[in-house]
């Protein structure tokens, strides 16, 4: 007994017993194997699809700013808080499969009150298992594995949001960077409409000019005077929702100058042929692992419909005399076992049921998270199959309303014709290359868009096992 006690112990702790948990097979792919194709499509491009973030990023200002906001955002500090405690409780379910080694100690004296009464002293020391479950039937497995399951979504719901806070951070950088350019476009023209109206006044008081052309000036330069007002507003605001991705103030020396100088540092991501890369995508590696997780968790349901046979043993070593506790006499050992079957009652049937459905539930998580996957590149590659043909007829298009916009001034001063043709080309000329901003913001926005619906960029990953 006393050699073969604690080995008996340590073996049932390494017991294999019989899996009741359902064999996890990947679903189907909800989605197209391959990209959509059509007149909103450029042609597909071979190669691996995904690119790491500061190959996409060049300019080293924006590549700064990302870094502190993996760094300091706090809303990815709270998920990385998370992640730790599902790997505790990881550990914790990991534990029920291995017996608890417990070592006691304890020493008694009693002194007689009468002289016929004699003193008594005793003395233990034990060591054991206590109820230590033999996990025949994969409970104890399924509900660690559950566990384990659940922890590894974390770590792809950690990385997912980080993939989504270098996306939102480089996007508020670049609006940042259109909204200062707005606002630059309307302090020009505030400035052109100023000297227009000045203008105007002169001819007015020389008799070249009517009232009403006064007033038409007056207009530009209001329009332009309250959209510099609302621009200086906007700035301030991308400001401070760039300063709260990161986490803390963000120097003037880190802003963007302008939208030209970001569009010759921000790449494009490949999309490659196949849309298989959307089952890396970690918001889809997430809802497969909460999709596992349920077969362990019907494998221990069903588990619990057998027999719970448990151990109890302890070790020791027992005297009336303290010199005598570790003499060969003074050892002992002592075993039981004990098993419970539930009859009649209870929650299992319950519970099974409940693990059914919820496997149910993530299945159709896990097929609508492809699907969205699939829409969410679907959708940015048609942006990027027709964005450079609109960049460039806006490009056209505000070299003509310059043109037509610099004769009708040039025919309004030398006076051969009237304000209302200058202001008309003004005012379109203005439009348009506000339109051009916002379509290059547009242009610049969809290649971070592509890269976050793709989210193949295992430098996320590789970043969080290295400790940054």
């Amino acid at each position: 007994m006393r050699r073969t006690l604690i080995p008996l112990i340590l073996a049932a702790g390494s017991l294999a017993g019989c899996n009741m948990a359902p064999r996890y097979v990947q679903p189907e792919a909800a989605a197209p194997l391959q990209w959509p194709q059509g007149a909103a499509y450029a042609p597909a491009e071979a190669g691996e699809a995904g690119l790491p973030w500061r190959a996409l990023f060049a300019d080293p200002r924006l590549q700064t700013v990302i870094e502190r906001a993996l760094a300091n955002n706090r809303n990815l500090q709270a998920s990385l808080a998370n992640v730790a405690l599902a790997r505790a409780q990881y550990h914790v379910e990991r534990s029920y499969q291995l017996p608890t080694l417990a070592g006691t100690a304890s020493a008694s004296a009693t002194r007689g009150l009468k002289s016929s009464q004699g003193d008594s002293q005793s003395y233990d020391a034990n060591i054991g298992a206590s109820a230590f479950e033999l996990d025949l039937f994969g409970r104890l497995r399924n509900q660690s594995r559950e566990a384990l399951e659940t922890y590894l979504s974390t770590e792809s719901g950690y990385r997912a949001a980080r993939l989504t806070l270098v996306a939102n951070a480089a996007t508020a950088y670049i609006t940042l960077a259109s909204d200062r350019d707005l606002l630059s476009l309307a302090e020009q023209t505030r400035d052109s409409g100023r000297r227009s109206v000045e203008l105007t006044q002169r001819l007015l008081k020389s008799g070249l000019a009517a009232a009403g052309d006064l007033a038409a000036a007056q207009t530009v330069l209001e329009q332009a005077t309250s959209d510099v007002a609302s621009q200086t507003t906007l700035v301030a605001q991308d400001r401070n929702a760039l300063e709260l991705l990161v986490g803390g103030p963000v120097e003037d020396a880190l802003l963007p100058a302008s939208l030209a100088e970001l569009d010759t540092r921000i790449g494009q991501v490949p999309a490659g042929l196949s849309s298989d890369v959307l089952l890396r995508r970690p918001d889809v590696v997430e809802a497969e692992h909460q999709l596992k997780a349920t077969y362990s968790q019907i494998g221990a349901a069903r588990a619990a419909f057998f027999p719970t046979i448990s151990l109890t043993s302890a070790l020791g070593l027992a005297s009336t005399a303290l010199a005598d506790l570790f003499t060969g006499g003074a050892l002992g050992a002592s075993g039981t076992a004990s098993a419970s079957l539930p009859i009649l009652g209870g929650t299992n049937k319950g519970n099974l049921e409940y693990a059914k459905a919820q496997q149910e539930y993530y299945l159709a998580a896990y097929r609508a998270a492809v699907q969205s996957a699939f829409r969410d590149v679907a959708d940015a590659l048609a942006r990027r199959g027709t964005i450079t043909s609109q960049r460039t007829a806006q490009d056209r298009l505000v070299t003509a309303a310059q043109k037509s916009y610099d004769l009708a001034d040039a025919q309004y001063r030398a006076g051969t014709d009237t304000y209302l043709n200058a202001l008309v080309a003004q005012r379109s000329l203005y439009a348009y290359r506000q339109t051009r901003i916002a379509t290059i913001l547009a242009d610049l926005t969809n290649r971070v868009t592509v890269y976050s619906a793709i989210g193949a960029d295992d430098t996320l990953a590789e970043e969080k096992a290295s400790g940054n």
